[in-house]
């Protein structure tokens, strides 16, 4: 009753999961940066979540305040991942046409 429209069905969620997985190999190329404290620190992310370059500048090392730097370093590395999580979305989005799929789905 339902073959020839669950075979189609399949086969566009197969196309579906290949596209996912180039989408995803992809990503894992591609690298953000981040700055904090007026771009003193410089962090930068690959798609799979991983500080690949970290920059301070030396004017930022103030050994009576290393609590600073810390918030510094801190600060960037987030904001790198929240562009990475940012740009992980906005591509799934261009794949899925905005379909809010869970994740792991695929």
């Amino acid at each position: 009753m339902y073959g020839g429209n669950m075979g189609n069905m399949m086969k566009q969620v197969q196309k579906m999961q290949k596209q996912m997985a180039k989408m995803q190999e992809e990503i894992q190329e591609k690298v953000v940066e981040a700055t904090s404290g007026g771009g003193m620190v410089r962090v930068e992310v690959n798609g799979k979540k991983e500080v690949v370059s970290l920059t301070i500048d030396p004017e930022a090392v103030d050994p009576e305040d290393v609590e600073m730097l810390q918030d510094m370093i801190l600060a960037a590395v987030n904001e790198g991942l929240r562009k990475m999580d940012e740009l992980t979305a906005s591509e799934m989005k261009k794949l899925t046409g905005g379909m809010n799929l869970p994740p792991g789905l695929f």
